[in-house]
C-alpha cells in the first residue's frame, strides 16, 4: 500500500459547524495544495453535510487523488447513524462508478464508540467520556461486542448499495 494522505474537514458538526463557510474555490485550492505541496496521493474527506463531502470528493478525484469518503454524524442513535451511513454509501457508490479504484468508503467516519449513542452509556460525547467506568471499560474492551454488532449490521446494509473497498476509522 503506497498511500500518502491527510484528513480534510468539510465541516464536522458538534454543537457548531467546525467549518461554517464552504467555498468551492477554497476547497479546490486546498486539495491542490494537499496534492502538490504535501505530495499526497490520497485524502480522507470527512464531515456531516453529504453534499459538501461529495463536492470535495469530486474535486479531489478530478485532481487525481484517491478519496477515502468519510461521512461523520455525531451523537445520534444507532438507527439514525445507520440510515445516514447507508445514504452516504449510496453517494460514494456514484463516485466509485465514475472513478473506479479511487474511492474507499469509511464506515463510521470517526470512532463510533465515542461519537455514536448506544455503544457506551451517555447521551453526548462528554457524557460518555465523563462516565466513571468509561476508561476502565474501554481498556477492558467492553465496547467491542456492541461496536462489532453495529459494524456487522452496517456493513451488510452498506454492501447493498456500495461495491468498493470499505474501511473503519478508530481511535480506541
Amino acid at each position: 500500500m503506497n498511500r500518502r494522505g491527510v484528513c480534510y474537514d468539510v465541516g464536522h458538526v458538534m454543537g457548531i459547524n467546525w467549518r461554517p463557510t464552504f467555498d468551492r474555490h477554497v476547497v479546490h485550492r486546498e486539495l491542490q495544495i494537499i496534492r502538490d505541496d504535501l505530495h499526497c496521493n490520497a485524502v480522507r474527506i470527512g464531515g456531516r453535510n453529504l453534499k459538501r463531502v461529495v463536492t470535495a470528493a469530486e474535486d479531489a478525484l478530478a485532481q487525481g487523488l484517491e478519496v477515502w469518503f468519510s461521512p461523520v454524524l455525531w451523537d445520534r442513535s444507532p438507527d439514525e447513524t445507520l440510515a445516514y451511513i447507508v445514504n452516504a454509501a449510496t453517494a460514494a457508490e456514484r463516485l466509485r462508478r465514475r472513478w473506479p479504484d479511487k474511492v474507499v468508503f469509511v464506515v463510521g467516519g470517526g470512532e463510533l464508540t465515542l461519537f455514536m449513542r448506544g455503544i457506551v452509556p451517555g447521551k453526548s460525547l462528554l457524557d460518555r467520556i465523563k462516565n466513571p467506568g468509561f476508561w476502565e471499560n474501554a481498556k477492558a474492551g467492553k465496547h467491542n461486542a456492541p461496536l462489532n454488532a453495529f459494524l456487522a449490521r452496517t456493513v451488510e446494509a452498506v454492501r447493498s448499495v456500495y461495491h468498493g473497498p470499505l474501511s473503519y476509522a478508530s481511535l480506541i
